[in-house]
């Protein structure tokens, strides 16, 4: 074993990852890739042709990366982990009337786990990762996340729910570095094709990006099931038809096929009555919210009000905010009206670039 020890590297086949393998194993540790199979586009009903991390394409990528510099590449397949879990809840979520965050739950539940106990079994001390993100130990014991250097690619967001415990073994090689300094590197490599590689925004397992058509095909009969029901105003006033309520997410404008002679969204969405509530922009706003599924991570607990930025969605900019724990959750009240807060997704908490923790939004 290598003087800095064994290391296992999750492997999408991607730039970021593979730039990552490639670094560590050139800092002089011992690094075994890991490729995670986590679903089955065949059976996805997707019509355009397989891409992303699981496509036997980039399988394959990582695999060659692997061999060219000589060291073990291994594929872990989680598909039945995968969609018992992520994929199950993504449909519970939506036929709750919520909007999921399946990467978070993935992350927090699904990779972090399969990946550590790969690395038990094949005597690795840590496992590392191609997030744009940052990790540190502090004076309290706490291990800590921070934003990575390139805000456009930072994913500290979608790390909220990852434990301490699995926190203390994960390194993040690409956190000080820009996406262009990633790229530039892998043409530095002579991987000039693997630098080039084009990203994907979309949900791994949802094909075309069409989340709709993949509930259709999730749940049996789903249209006779739920069936059109009815956009509603806060007034009580009827003003059309949706295709059900299932379809429509928090902050939606697009898609309603509905003229008012102004921008309306979705404001509410209830289940029990198959009702999408429709209102102005000023109706989509709120000014305190509440979180489920704590977990924190700079701290052990906020038990006083506590000021931070909290983002309600991955792209969001944040919003100053007082936030206190009440139990498991947390309760947020914003210093300016945000909108779109919609059940279901995460809201993260900041303290400047800290990751102090999160929950899913109620």
């Amino acid at each position: 074993m290598s003087k800095k020890g064994r290391i296992l590297v999750a492997m999408s086949g991607g730039v970021d990852s593979s730039v990552a393998a490639v670094m560590l194993h050139e800092q002089g540790y011992e690094v075994i890739g890991l490729t995670m199979k986590t679903w089955d586009y065949a059976t996805a009903g997707g019509s355009s042709k397989e891409t992303g991390c699981c496509s036997l394409d980039s399988i394959n990528d990582a695999r060659a990366l692997a061999v060219g510099y000589g060291f073990p590449h291994y594929i872990l397949d989680i598909r039945n982990e995968f969609g018992d879990l992520v994929i199950d809840n993504f449909v519970d979520e939506y036929l709750a009337g919520r909007t999921p965050n399946p990467c978070v739950l993935c992350n927090t539940h699904i990779k972090w786990e399969a990946l550590l106990k790969r690395a038990d079994k094949l005597d690795c001390e840590f496992i590392a990762t191609g997030h744009y993100a940052n990790i540190r130990l502090q004076n309290n014991g706490r291990y800590v996340v921070s934003k990575g250097k390139d805000e456009n690619k930072d994913q500290s967001y979608v790390l909220w729910g990852v434990s301490q415990a699995n926190l203390s073994r994960t390194q993040f090689p690409l956190g000080s570095f820009a996406k262009s300094e990633i790229r530039q590197m892998a043409k530095d490599m002579g991987q000039s094709e693997l630098a080039m590689k084009s990203e994907s925004y979309e949900i791994c397992f949802v094909p075309d990006n069409d989340y709709r058509a993949f509930l259709r095909n999730k749940v049996e009969d789903l249209d006779e099931k739920v069936g059109p029901g009815n956009f509603v105003l806060s007034n009580g006033n009827v003003v059309g038809k949706h295709l059900g309520y299932p379809y429509y997410t928090i902050g939606q404008r697009k898609g309603l096929k509905l003229a008012f002679g102004h921008p309306m969204f979705v404001t509410r969405i209830l289940p029990e009555s198959n009702t999408v509530m429709l209102g102005t922009i000023e109706e989509l706003e709120r000014t305190s919210a509440l979180v489920r599924n704590l977990n924190l991570v700079k701290y052990a607990s906020i038990n006083e009000p506590f000021e931070a930025i909290t983002k309600i969605r991955y792209k969001d900019a944040g919003a100053m905010s007082s936030i206190v724990q009440e139990g498991g959750n947390m309760k947020i009240d914003f210093h300016h009206a945000v909108s779109g807060i919609a059940p279901g997704q995460s809201a993260v908490f900041y303290e400047g670039n800290d990751l102090l923790g999160g929950g899913f939004l109620i």
